[in-house]
């Protein structure tokens, strides 16, 4: 029983600091934004290295299994999310403070009651309904739409929700793909997957119209100059670690030990280091307004989990007798 302590204290503390670090992640690219690099370049550095720090974790990785016939498949749509997320995220806090952002990206919360629902073919039971109820109350309190003289970018709006969606189809496959490879390997997979994504976006917001004079995507989008490399060591380092190393790497470790509905709760964790350190670096006003509606958020999230959590602990107890 003690060891099971250990473990799930150590799982515990992978989920914080992952969380902690893609909460510090959106201070960073604004900063990048406010240096004019622009979101190909961000994702740029922040993939290629990203991919070379955990492929250099890998190889002095210790555990050997090999993948089976489906991780490499499952991994890289995995990855492809975890491309998406970033990618719209970051697209996303383009046109909204940081601390908007990081909002609209735990409305992930109650799009995984959604997507359960859909898989389940049933409705939501009253808790969780009256847990999406109170998400949404305090999503209104802490972006401060209720403020007349609040104004919201629609583009970065509607990117902060797509973001949330595709971040809660991760959160989803962190639990349980390919689960006997290391959490550095996992991590290096799911980031070949996700630098499908940033490829695409370079190429269709950057490369092409600057260097070939094609535009297939709105020009609000499109950074019409060439990629700038300074990225890689001015801002590309913090943001590859606090986006692309420690969060999979943490969270492949974690998750698996705390299960779903702890590592739910503990990663909702994003959301006041978020704010905190946009405050702190951007200079962000954050009222007392918003933090009532991210102590809204925090309560769904928490209301969601915690008879799963008692249940796990309830079953240890039983497992020990």
């Amino acid at each position: 029983m003690e060891n099971k302590q250990k473990s799930l204290s150590h799982g515990i503390a992978f989920v914080l600091i992952g969380a902690s670090s893609y909460g510090m992640l959106a201070t960073f690219v604004k900063t990048a934004y406010q240096n004019l690099f622009s979101t190909a370049e961000v994702t740029l550095a922040q993939y290629l290295l990203g991919i070379i720090c955990l492929a250099i974790l890998t190889l002095f990785s210790k555990n050997n299994n090999k993948m089976q016939k489906d991780d490499l498949t499952k991994l890289l749509l995995a990855g492809i999310c975890f491309g998406l997320t970033s990618v719209l995220y970051y697209i996303s806090i383009r046109f909204l403070s940081a601390s908007i952002g990081v909002v609209l990206l735990m409305q992930s919360v109650w799009i995984g009651v959604v997507i359960e629902s859909i898989q389940q073919k049933k409705l939501p039971n009253l808790k969780k309904t009256a847990a999406v109820l109170i998400v949404l109350a305090g999503t209104l309190l802490a972006t401060n739409a209720l403020n007349g003289t609040q104004s919201l970018d629609y583009r970065g709006v509607i990117f902060g929700f797509l973001a949330a969606i595709s971040f809660s189809l991760v959160l989803l496959s962190t639990n349980s793909i390919a689960l006997h490879l290391s959490p550095a390997k996992r991590s290096l997979v799911m980031l070949f997957g996700g630098a499908i994504v940033v490829a695409l976006l370079t190429l269709s917001t950057q490369i092409l119209p600057y260097y070939f004079n094609i535009h297939w995507v709105p020009e609000d989008f499109i950074s019409n100059r060439s990629l700038d490399f300074s990225i890689l060591y001015q801002w590309g380092i913090p943001i590859a670690l606090f986006g692309t190393v420690i969060p999979p790497l943490m969270f492949n470790k974690g998750f698996p030990i705390v299960g779903v509905g702890l590592g739910s709760i503990l990663s909702a964790f994003e959301l006041p280091v978020s704010i905190v350190i946009s405050f702190i670096m951007l200079g962000e006003i954050i009222n007392s307004t918003q933090w009532l509606g991210v102590v809204f958020i925090l309560l769904a999230i928490i209301m969601l989990n915690i008879n799963f959590k008692l249940k796990t602990i309830r079953t240890q107890e039983i497992k020990k007798d």
